[in-house]
């Protein structure tokens, strides 16, 4: 019985070692760069090989009007801009987010490759919401197929980063530790995308009246939403070290005036 409980344990320290070995930082952000560009390329290629009108068709039934026959294809426009400004944002995230990584683990590479599977299914979540816009039933479910995939591609970026902070001396840049100057930043940069892809699901089930067209709104909105939480991290990171300020002050003064009353005053 001990020797079996000792195998389990040797066992568990050879598995616990094994994640946390290092991997090359390097190899990571050119794996994830690579499948970041492959993704934008196929979203490019979608939109440009079936969404183009023909000059017939122009001719026929636009009467020549190129604008008017493109206002057709208005909601595939749409879906294309907003996801392609999620897969954007999501690399501007996974990009800061190793700026301050300076060592990977094995385990913060499977949950890079966890988040990288699902960045691979944001084309299939532009065909989604460009084929089913404006039919009814289809259409809240492509939204929810789009906001699970989204979740779930930055909801693994999250835990990359509260991996590194478990053993942050020796995985995160001092700025991103605990206390540094963009952990808070970066934890809201970081939980936007996981909380707002939750959000837009949870809408879909309460509100019959949405639409794809208000979901890639919310898309290409974000990056606004990503400068007012800058600001609002700034903010607010400034008042609180205004008010401690304040508080120290008070406090010192307070020392130097007991300083200055004499024994007599100092016990009545």
């Amino acid at each position: 019985g001990e020797r079996r409980e000792e195998e389990e344990h040797h066992s568990l320290e050879t598995f616990t070692f094994y994640l946390s070995e290092p991997l090359s930082k390097e190899r990571v952000e050119a794996f994830s760069d690579g499948v970041y560009a492959i993704v934008a390329t196929l979203l490019i290629l979608d939109i440009c090989e079936d969404n183009v009108p023909d000059p017939r068709e122009v001719e026929e039934k636009f009467h020549g009007s190129l604008l008017e026959a493109l206002s057709e294809y208005g909601p595939n426009y749409l879906a294309y801009f907003g996801s392609f400004v999620t897969i954007g944002l999501l690399w501007f995230v996974h990009h800061s987010l190793f700026l301050y990584v300076t060592k990977a683990t094995r385990l913060m590479g499977l949950l890079n490759i966890l988040s990288l599977a699902f960045i691979g299914g944001l084309p299939l979540a532009y065909q989604l919401t460009s084929e089913f816009a404006e039919k009814s039933h289809n259409e809240i479910e492509a939204i929810q197929v789009s906001c699970v995939i989204t979740f779930f591609a930055s909801i693994f970026q999250f835990a990359i980063w509260t991996t590194a902070l478990l053993n942050e001396e020796e995985t995160l840049h001092a700025f991103a530790r605990y206390g540094g100057k963009e952990h808070a930043f970066m934890f809201a940069k970081l939980a936007l995308y996981p909380c707002v892809s939750l959000g837009a699901f949870f809408l879909t089930c309460l509100l019959s009246e949405f639409s794809t067209a208000i979901f890639h709104l919310m898309q290409i909105v974000i990056p606004f939403a990503f400068l007012a939480l800058r600001i609002f991290v700034r903010i607010s990171l400034t008042a609180v070290k205004s008010v401690m300020s304040l508080s120290r002050r008070k406090v010192v003064l307070l020392e130097e005036e007991e300083a200055c009353l004499s024994p007599n005053e100092t016990l009545s």
